[in-house]
């Protein structure tokens, strides 16, 4: 008999709509590969609910706040459900860009200049911060480090944007961090994998509108997955060199996707972590898969198994 897999979807963060196109791919996969499946939308009554379900397992389907922050998976741990992805404090670090940055600046890995901003620091020397701002060098990335799919993120290019940026990112985090905008070609590693993880194919991703934002990212047609990247042999086997030391430094588990930008040199630059990529039509994990010969349904399956081994 197999097991009853839950689909934990929707949720409160501010990624909600994403969250509830990739539940719905898992969900329809999983009912596809006879699994019996069930979606559940995640609110505040989601321990009666995960209850009242009596799942064996839970697909966590969830973007940013509250899903994927190490918030439910602290939930399922108590509740002894068994779940995909990374444990808690993985979730918890990778969440977060700043402290994300902080470990892979300790471990030696490369990644773009930065700064943090606490509210109470930019209410009081807004002209200092300005002014440091301005000497790291324009173009900047402003960014709400605890968001993803690029909310609360601003980039940066003049004097003039830097005060709406900056306001912009503490409508969603308290503390935001500036980053020196690589100019180059972005490149995303799906991994794939508990202790000895799996680096699939590398994307470059191309924007038609120039920047791979909110929209570029949902909306089809608005981006172009490349596979393999315009890159040398040898800085594409570096990426996935890094991609693989950066997963176990975060201690992930399952599956997560890391993101690079390579400047002009051929210099990578890790950007962040994210540990429940996304599952749509347009996502960049499935492709990576699909590439090194996984359909979206035996990935699925795969995460499944990885979730079992725990």
């Amino acid at each position: 008999m197999s097991p009853k897999i839950g689909v934990l979807l929707g949720g409160r963060s501010a990624e909600r709509e994403v969250s509830l196109r990739t539940g719905e791919a898992v969900y329809q996969a999983l009912q596809a590969i006879g699994y019996d499946a069930v979606k559940i939308d995640v609110d505040k009554r989601i321990t009666e609910n995960l209850k009242r379900q009596n799942i064996d397992l839970a697909f966590i389907a969830l973007h940013g706040k509250y899903g994927e922050d190490g918030t439910i998976q602290g939930l399922l741990e108590m509740l002894d459900i068994p779940y995909t992805g990374s444990k808690v404090l993985a979730s918890a670090i990778a969440i977060n860009k700043i402290t994300t940055k902080k470990i892979l600046l300790y471990e030696g890995l490369p990644t773009p200049e930065f700064f943090t901003i606490t509210r109470s620091e930019y209410i009081n020397t807004a002209d200092n911060i300005s002014a440091k701002i301005m000497s790291m060098g324009l173009p900047v990335v402003i960014k709400a480090p605890t968001q993803g799919s690029t909310i609360g993120t601003s980039f940066v290019h003049l004097q003039d944007e830097i005060r709406g940026a900056i306001e912009h990112a503490f409508q969603y985090d308290p503390t935001i961090m500036v980053e020196k905008m690589i100019d180059g070609i972005e490149i995303t590693a799906s991994v794939l994998g508990n202790e000895t993880p799996e680096v699939l194919p590398l994307i470059e991703i191309f924007s038609t509108t120039g920047v791979y934002d909110y929209t570029a990212k949902y909306t089809v047609g608005l981006s172009n997955h490349i596979i393999p990247p315009r890159l040398p042999d040898s800085v594409q086997q570096t990426i996935k060199d890094l991609a693989y030391k950066t997963y176990l430094a975060i201690g992930c588990r399952g599956l997560s996707r890391v993101d690079f930008m390579v400047d002009q040199n051929g210099q990578p630059y890790i950007l962040e972590v994210n540990t429940i990529p996304g599952m749509t039509e347009t996502s960049l994990f499935p492709d990576a898969a699909r590439a090194a010969g996984i359909d979206f349904e035996t990935l699925v399956a795969k995460v499944v198994e990885l979730a079992m081994e725990k």
